[in-house]
């Protein structure tokens, strides 16, 4: 009986010292473990890379689309607007909307590195939101693009043909993009 006292004047004393410091001032929050883990997942989602984080399968098409015109520089004024058409007529977007897509996926890809390095970790998060048509119709999408211009270049190919490869994993049967 001695010992349970002793356990319980040693915990009561330990929260009236807590109390204590919280009313000085002093907070103690950061040794809960639970609290640093939702901070670093929050610090790593803050600050990490947003093209790792698109989970809408039209906008990870539209940024490889982007990618594959960008892959040898700048994208043309022919590469552009085949790309606003294809927004359009495809994902069924009006001209503002498919500007406004297009303007995103340039800003995300910046110079592409990243895309073209990581392309199955930009993909990860859309990916169980593919449907098979979504996936085909992406394939596609980015072919066109990539013969914008004619044959595309040594670069633009084993850029699409990594898009293929990682687009080509088996999906369930759905409709297209609407």
């Amino acid at each position: 009986m001695h010992v349970m006292l002793a356990v319980l004047g040693t915990v009561v004393t330990i929260l009236v010292l807590l109390v204590r410091l919280s009313d000085a001032g002093i907070d103690l929050g950061w040794l809960n473990p639970y609290l640093w883990y939702r901070r670093w997942k929050w610090r790593q989602k803050v600050t990490g890379d947003p093209i790792y984080t698109l989970d809408s399968p039209m906008e990870v098409t539209a940024l490889l689309m982007v990618a594959v015109a960008k892959c040898d520089g700048d994208m043309s004024v022919q590469q552009k607007r085949l790309i606003l058409g294809l927004f359009e007529q495809d994902f069924h977007l009006s001209a503002r909307e498919a500007s406004a897509l297009l303007n995103s996926s340039v800003f995300l890809l910046k110079d592409g590195e990243a895309v073209r390095a990581n392309l199955g970790k930009v993909v990860a998060p859309s990916w169980n939101r593919f449907t098979r048509e979504q996936a085909e119709s992406a394939k596609k999408l980015i072919a066109r693009v990539g013969s914008c211009e004619g044959k595309p270049s040594e670069i633009q190919g084993e850029f699409i043909e990594a898009v293929w490869a990682v687009l080509s994993k088996s999906l369930p049967q759905e409709t297209k993009w609407n």
